[in-house]
């Protein structure tokens, strides 16, 4: 179980990018859910040990992050959202040479892990090819492939399909379910989907607050008979958002579909709809102050 109490963060320029966070995770997926500068990065590079917070405590298990980095970092993997390859070095090579920074020495041993690595994220066909080569999907691949060297018991992968095409997304996150059945693996994105088709638990921060934390059935749940649609001209959009609370908007077919949240049966055109993790995402933002659901 990772426990996060009372985390706060401000950069020196004034920006607060945690404001008192608290959050358990247990074993299994969880997803973070934000948009761009909501804290997700923040709070990722604070538990992976990369930089410091200025108030609050973070454990895992035994282990106190903050205070015993290098006892997290032996069991941690991590993929950043920024993940660099030497272009010119093959897939096998890096791996190798990151498994010995990891401290696997001995060669057969180092050997075997790498190998097994390179099966399991599918890219032993073309391990001897130089990573420079590689797609982006290939690359974020080899990416889980180093973040898992060592059995890591924690891992934390930041935006990791971001610009991946379908096919590489679902590779990606059909490998992501795999190695999150037996350690604690936390994905931070602003891609509502990956959540809802991996994670048991999720939460949603969004200017470095904690707005909303529970399981994805649950908080979907709590928005049934509350989410209607209407098909109009964009010139109408303003006077909707007026006279109701329009929580998100998206072009088909040539007109603009308008998701409203409402208590009450709507007339003027509405018709219900089954709320899903993208309405409970932006209705969450829409709404002040936080939300939260039990699981």
């Amino acid at each position: 179980m990772l426990k996060i109490n009372h985390l706060s963060k401000t950069y020196p320029n004034g920006v607060r990018a945690l404001r008192d966070v608290s959050l358990e995770i247990p074993t299994g997926m969880f997803g973070l859910l934000g948009p761009n500068g909501a804290g997700k990065s923040t709070l990722m590079r604070t538990i992976a040990t990369l930089q410091e917070a200025d108030e609050g405590t973070v454990t895992f298990g035994d282990i106190d992050v903050l205070k015993q980095k290098d006892e997290l970092r032996k069991i941690l993997g991590y993929l950043p959202q920024e993940f660099g390859v030497y272009a010119k070095i093959s897939a096998e090579m890096m791996l190798d040479h990151f498994a010995l920074l990891k401290g696997i020495v001995h060669s057969q041993k180092r050997r075997e892990i790498v190998d097994r690595l390179l099966k399991m994220t599918n890219l032993h066909e073309v391990r001897r090819r130089n990573l420079g080569t590689f797609s982006g999907g290939m690359k974020q691949r080899f990416g889980i492939a180093q973040a898992l060297l060592g059995d890591p018991q924690l891992i934390i992968v930041d935006e990791p399909t971001a610009g991946l095409d379908p096919e590489e997304r679902n590779r990606f996150l059909n490998l992501l379910g795999e190695i999150g059945e037996n350690v604690v693996v936390i994905l931070s994105t602003h891609i509502v989907a990956d959540v809802a088709e991996l994670c048991s638990r999720m939460a949603i921060i969004s200017e470095g607050q904690l707005r909303l934390t529970g399981d994805p059935r649950t908080v979907m749940d709590s928005l049934q008979g509350k989410i209607w649609c209407k098909a109009i001209d964009k010139g109408e959009l303003n006077v909707h958002r007026r006279d109701f609370t329009v929580i998100s908007s998206r072009w088909f077919g040539g007109r603009l579909i308008i998701h409203v949240l409402s208590d009450t049966p709507l007339d003027r055109g509405f018709a219900p709809v089954e709320a899903d993790l993208e309405d409970v995402y932006f209705a969450t933002l829409k709404q002040r102050p936080a939300a939260s659901a039990a699981a």
